[in-house]
């Protein structure tokens, strides 16, 4: 599903969750593609590094999705950046962990739906009022197989994907012959760092890392979708190891 290289040449993408992961390896692959890239993270170090990486036409921008006030000041920052909104957001950041209902306590199910859903709320209402009135743009949300099927110990977690799920419908059927383009991408389980503290390879019922897709094929998709005659939405996808 590779785009020509160039095929983005012109257009702006923010991403967010953009340090490492899947989140990086969409950067990478948006920026292979010719697009001027903003990677939004909340670690300095880590962030500057990627863009550092990545070159021309990419830039770091500080913003921890936990933080209401932080989520505000990277919008103003972008804005700043672009001289107005990007053509491609990219919703990714996340925060994971296994824990059952009666043992995810009521601040960390608050703040995984506070990064998993509510920022992305925010960036994406704040964006969309500047797409509709220039006719086009393009938001993705890096949805999970979580989102449309439930597993235990996902409590927090399910509740976040669901919720970035129905978002993404509304927002599809809000949009449609505005320009602005919606797609919900939902892969299986992919082998990223979110993995490091869990090790699934050890737990029963987990799929084994090796087993896992590789974060560029959920970037590869991202990619695809952006890439498609203007006219074409691509409302979902989701993605599975063959």
């Amino acid at each position: 599903m590779t785009a020509a290289k160039g095929a983005l040449s012109g257009k702006s993408a923010l991403v967010t969750g953009a340090s490492r992961g899947i989140g990086l390896a969409c950067a990478q692959a948006l920026h292979g593609a010719g697009a001027r890239v903003i990677l939004v993270a909340r670690d300095p170090t880590t962030l500057k590094k990627a863009a550092d990486e990545l070159g021309e036409r990419a830039h770091a921008v500080v913003g921890d999705m936990l933080d209401a006030a932080a989520v505000s000041r990277m919008i103003a920052e972008v804005r700043s950046l672009l001289q107005g909104v990007p053509d491609i957001l990219v919703n990714n950041a996340g925060r994971f962990q296994l824990t059952t209902v009666e043992e995810t306590s009521v601040v960390e199910f608050a703040n995984t739906i506070r990064v998993n859903l509510t920022a992305q709320f925010a960036i994406l209402r704040d964006f969309l009022p500047d797409m509709r009135r220039r006719g086009w743009g393009h938001i993705v949300t890096i949805g999970s197989i979580a989102d449309h099927q439930a597993f235990p110990q996902n409590a927090a977690y399910a509740a976040s994907k669901f919720g970035a799920r129905a978002l993404h419908e509304v927002l599809r059927e809000e949009a449609r012959s505005s320009g602005v383009r919606a797609t919900l991408i939902s892969p299986g389980p992919v082998d990223t760092p979110l993995w490091d503290d869990v090790n699934p390879d050890t737990l029963a019922g987990l799929t084994p890392r090796t087993r896992m897709l590789e974060a560029s094929a959920v970037a590869d998709a991202v990619v695809y979708v952006a890439t498609r005659p203007s006219d074409v939405n691509i409302d979902e996808l989701r993605l599975s190891r063959s």
